[in-house]
């Protein structure tokens, strides 16, 4: 017999235990049970009043961001929507059925005063990679470091050109963005990574670069630079910069630095494009941090008219004189050019007048000169680690960072920023890498989930 939806008269009472709603294999139960918010009240009390109102409890705020940006929910008014009616959303936020939603206008407020104040995102982040450790998933002997381009909420149409825009201005009179720019001129990330004026400035957002790296159409961006632990792709660190290589260069040392000083690691080997094979980036490594750089070398060198490229040259370290093809010496007075950056070596003209080998060398010169870098020393440690088995192994692990740049823009839908500045953009960026970290954490290590907690309603 066919039945039929009993609904004549409702329940006066209702009990259910809220856990029973959520499946046990739910991605809310793996990335709580990562989660300990035990610190978060204590870490924020000094930015809270003791008199007045009581607020939202951070917690929750807090919660409901990470869940938002753990399943792609970029608007905070959807992310208060999608908690609203969503059971899994509520039992994870420590939500009743009956509990009110916090209006979408309170996440703003906090995230742009108590939150940057006191820090929280980074806490956060930080306290997921030391789950991400404690559980085994960070090896800590390979790092690889790259950064990728995210559009900035900045329109070309209301651009203004770079030589309009004035660093002068006052910041009382001016947007947060703006405020917030001003106050990175001197920070190697932001205003002192280059002194290039860009083509474009965005007046609401001048931290954003004008970029066309993409061999298309140009727009403002930000650089997100990830670091990352190629045993399973962690994040180790994160960090927001402008789109220009030199700030993405001072964003990884940043990174590789505060690894070793907040984890404990450093490490062995790093992974990376040419963009960090720059002759200071190596000396870095090489000589500072001794760390193996399995980079390819940033080198312009080679000529392509059919004469002798610098490699054809061979450097002698004990003499410190180059031998050019013919078996004649090239030698240095040791004064440094080109600012304080390169020595060059020559040789004797009379060498070269006789030499059956000059319309190879130098046939447009009367002797030939030879360039090298203060620290080309570095620049030989990794070419000598190019080519070898541990180099093929590494370039296959850079692999792994730009899966963690694809996961971003494809399935978390990080495409585009929706906050503005260089803090708006590292807290977009914080908690983008917090979600992926969650995520990887909960599909390698999870645990079992929590007890159930009484819902009556």
């Amino acid at each position: 017999m066919m039945g039929r939806l009993k609904s004549d008269q409702g329940q006066l009472f209702y009990e259910f235990h809220l856990s029973e709603a959520v499946p046990e294999d739910h991605l809310v139960r793996k990335i709580d049970s990562a989660l300990d918010f035990s610190w978060l009240r204590s870490e924020l009390a000094p930015h809270y009043s003791s008199m007045g109102r009581p607020s939202i409890d951070p917690e929750l705020m807090i919660r409901m961001l990470v869940v938002g940006y753990v399943f792609a929910l970029r608007s905070e008014r959807l992310i208060c929507r999608e908690v609203q009616v969503n059971l899994a959303y509520r039992w994870f936020c420590r939500l009743g059925i009956e509990d009110a939603i916090p209006d979408h206008s309170a996440f703003s407020r906090a995230r742009n005063e108590r939150f940057r104040e006191g820090d929280v995102f980074r806490h956060v982040f930080e306290r997921v990679v030391e789950a991400c450790i404690v559980a085994g998933l960070v090896g800590g002997e390979g790092f690889a470091v790259d950064a990728s381009l995210i559009q900035a909420d900045a329109n070309k149409q209301r651009s203004i050109a770079g030589q309009d825009w004035r660093r002068d201005r006052d910041p009382k009179r001016s947007s947060r963005a703006v405020k917030e720019y001003l106050a990175t001129l001197d920070d190697t990330a932001w205003g002192a990574a280059s002194d290039v004026v860009p083509k474009f400035v965005s007046p609401s957002d001048p931290a954003a670069q004008w970029t066309g790296a993409h061999k298309g159409p140009a727009f403002f961006a930000y650089s997100d630079n990830y670091l990352i632990d190629v045993k399973f792709g962690v994040i180790l660190d994160v960090e927001a910069s402008r789109a220009i290589r030199q700030a993405e260069v001072g964003a990884a040392k940043t990174m590789i630095e505060r690894t070793e000083e907040r984890f404990g690691l450093k490490p062995e080997r790093l992974v990376g494009d040419t963009a960090y094979g720059a002759a200071p980036m190596l000396n870095w490594l090489v000589e500072e941090k001794g760390i193996a750089p399995h980079i390819p070398v940033f080198d312009k060198s080679k000529r392509d008219d059919g004469t002798f490229s610098r490699s054809d040259f061979r450097y002698d370290p004990t003499s410190d004189v180059y031998h050019c093809p013919a078996g004649n010496i090239l030698t240095t007075t040791g004064t440094l050019v080109n600012g304080g950056t390169t020595l060059i070596y020559l040789a004797r003209k009379h060498d070269c007048d006789g030499c059956k080998l000059r319309a190879q060398c130098c046939p447009k010169v009367p002797f030939r000169k030879i360039p090298r870098d203060r620290h080309e020393a570095a620049r030989d440690v990794a070419r000598s680690l190019a080519g070898t088995d541990g180099f093929d192994r590494s370039r296959r692990e850079r692999k792994k960072i730009e899966m963690r740049f694809a996961h971003l823009k494809r399935i978390l839908r990080l495409g585009r920023l929706r906050l503005r500045g260089p803090r708006g953009a590292q807290d977009e960026f914080v908690l983008a890498a917090i979600a992926q970290n969650l995520r990887r954490l909960a599909s390698l290590a999870a645990r079992p989930p929590p007890a159930q907690a009484l819902c009556i309603a």
